[in-house]
């Protein structure tokens, strides 16, 4: 999160006045890319604060909108180092801005370049004029992979501090030894949490196109149900040594909450969610997801008392 550019005016290459403004957020990333996709070209880089989130998410967000515009483009000067009046934004930042209201305030007109930065020379050289193909933001099972990997490192890490909680929960309260508590109930916590996160985090955003509904937590559900009956498959004599059915139950609803749960993480990165569909969903699937999850431990915790 301190992946950063200082917000301001830069300069790229030797730019004058008549050269090109291109605005793009302070994630540095972000920064680089426009940067790098330009090699010999002048411009200037009008860089807004967006606390350091990318622009597509800036946007959504509200940061990336027509206030931090106008007021950065007066605290850098813009109307008198340039002498046109136009603003090229990257077109996924349109859901921030409100075009008619930063020309009327600011005198700039904003014009929508392509969605890829590599696109920008070719639309410049073209007269600021995008091609159909420079409109559409594909969703591949490749681009999707590429992912996994940082929801993959977040997911593991939680999920091996409450496999060590439970183990450790297990060993104090549960009817036999420290150890061979922790071992037994550890064991399971273990293979249903990897299930768990290879459901949400792994086969959620690969099979996403095929699976069923829109809301990305109704997506990863089948799944985590899928994934909790794998998991009584391979551990069904153990459940009938730790509580039998309660501890069974416990997670037939702890599994497929974590799996809806990471499965949602995924609305921030696909090309056909809103800010108000996001907010929507989470109305309706954070409290089913918190109450499966609180359910299901109770249902852990009874039992450890039986077992």
């Amino acid at each position: 999160m301190h992946y950063t550019v200082e917000p301001g005016l830069y300069a790229l290459g030797n730019p004058s006045p008549k050269s090109p403004v291109l605005v793009t957020a302070n994630y540095k990333m972000s920064f680089d890319r426009l940067r790098a996709a330009l090699p010999q070209k002048d411009a200037w880089i009008l860089v807004l604060d967006t606390k350091g989130i990318n622009v597509w998410c800036a946007a959504g967000k509200g940061t990336f909108g027509t206030t931090e515009l106008i007021q950065r483009a007066a605290k850098s000067s813009l109307n008198r180092i340039v002498s046109h009046r136009e603003l090229i934004l990257p077109q996924l930042s349109a859901p921030g801005i409100a075009a008619h209201e930063a020309k009327k305030l600011s005198g700039f007109k904003v014009v929508y370049g392509p969605i890829k930065a590599e696109d920008l020379a070719e639309f410049l050289n073209n007269g600021m004029r995008a091609t159909p193909e420079m409109r559409v933001k594909t969703f591949t099972v490749l681009e999707r992979m590429v992912l996994i990997p940082v929801e993959l490192v977040g997911a593991i890490k939680a999920a091996i501090a409450v496999v060590f909680a439970l183990a450790f929960l297990s060993g104090v309260l549960g009817p036999a030894s420290f150890p061979r508590n922790a071992l037994r109930y550890g064991h399971v916590a273990l293979s249903a949490l990897a299930i768990a996160v290879m459901a949400g985090a792994v086969l959620a955003p690969l099979l996403l196109p095929w699976l069923p509904g829109r809301a990305f937590s109704i997506k990863g559900l089948p799944l985590g149900i899928l994934g909790a009956l794998v998991l009584l498959s391979f551990h069904w004599s153990d459940f009938d040594a730790l509580g039998g059915a309660l501890h069974m139950i416990a997670w037939l609803l702890l599994v497929p909450s974590a799996a809806t749960y990471l499965s949602m993480n995924f609305t921030g990165a696909s090309t056909y969610t809103s800010l108000s569909g996001v907010k929507r969903e989470m109305r309706f699937a954070l409290p089913f997801q918190i109450g499966m999850g609180i359910l299901g431990l109770a249902f852990w915790f009874s039992s450890l008392l039986v077992g």
